[in-house]
């Protein structure tokens, strides 16, 4: 029987992560067997919970002695799960709810193919935390998309996420392959990690799902979407939309992806762009700059928990 081990990395959120795994409790686990492993990674504030309390999810929990930040982090629970002679690794962010499906329709896609390597799902904003509450309906709230795949703007250096504040009405029931993975959510297969690695903890936060989605692609491997997984999200619950971290991580590491990956037109206007940002810029929007160009990555200079 093939072994899935969901990888939950937990910061400070933790009523979130008691959530969730409340929510993984009611999944269908035909076929599979199923893992659970948090990875704390807030030790100020660790998750206290009894692991015996949650023997249906063979739950584990590892306590990070300091914040890694979210590749890293998810990295110690990657490397757990494949110790233990995981199959597949499912990444979860903590503030999400599931669909009793969910797992088991990742991997019923991943196993169609030898070259399909990751699996997304269909993901829906959580009911409440949409970013545009005003433009929906009662009865639509919870069915608002998130994610239906995902693509590259390698224009302006960033990810988009196919159907993105749209009402679900099936326009995106089809299971299809698609060009970048969010880390919110996906299953991949232990070949891709032992072909490629692990996150690049360099980026400590933002664009270390689409670097891992290109080196997969660029290993061989087919990302493919779908739509009877589904998850709901609690968007920005950590980080905080339009935030001082936000800001700073996505301004150094965007400059990060796009140098390593982009067509050379595209980085040549990416530099040009950090230039002038240097001048006019926001505070942390130049930190993120000067950070990249000095190559200071991981944490780098942001005053993130330690």
């Amino acid at each position: 029987m093939k072994k899935v081990y969901v990888v939950i990395l937990s910061y400070k959120e933790n009523e979130d992560t008691l959530e969730l795994l409340n929510s993984l409790r009611r999944i269908n686990k035909d076929g599979f067997a199923l893992n659970t492993l948090i990875v704390d990674n807030f030790p100020q504030d660790p998750i206290r919970l009894d692991v015996k309390d949650y023997e249906d999810l063979s739950l584990e929990i590892i306590y990070n002695n300091r914040n890694l930040g979210f590749a890293a982090g998810n990295n110690v629970g990657i490397s757990h799960a494949l110790q233990k002679g995981a199959d597949f690794v499912i990444i979860l962010n903590n503030d999400t709810l599931v669909d009793k499906n969910f797992a088991s329709e990742l991997v019923k896609i991943a196993e169609k193919d030898e070259k399909i390597g990751i699996v997304v799902p269909k993901i829906f904003f959580a009911k409440g935390f949409e970013f545009h509450k005003d433009r929906y309906k009662e009865e639509d709230l919870g069915k608002v998309l998130w994610y239906a795949g995902g693509q590259i703007d390698w224009k302006n250096i960033i990810g988009n996420h196919r159907g993105l504040d749209e009402v679900d009405r099936g326009q995106f029931d089809e299971d299809v392959e698609t060009q970048m993975a969010t880390g919110c959510c996906f299953l991949v297969k232990k070949e891709i990690f032992e072909k490629v690695g692990l996150y690049d903890k360099r980026y400590f936060l933002y664009f270390e799902d689409a670097d891992f989605s290109e080196r997969a692609k660029r290993a061989g491997f087919k990302i493919f979407y779908n739509p009877k997984s589904i998850v709901w999200h609690k968007n920005a619950q950590s980080a905080g939309v339009g935030s001082d971290l936000q800001t700073y991580f996505q301004t150094r590491n965007r400059l990060l992806f796009g140098l390593t990956y982009a067509p050379i037109r595209a980085k040549l206007a990416l530099i040009r762009e950090s230039l002038s940002l240097l001048i006019s810029g926001r505070h942390w929007q130049r930190r993120g700059i000067i950070d990249f160009y000095l190559g200071k990555f991981g944490k780098g200079g942001y005053p993130t928990d330690k």
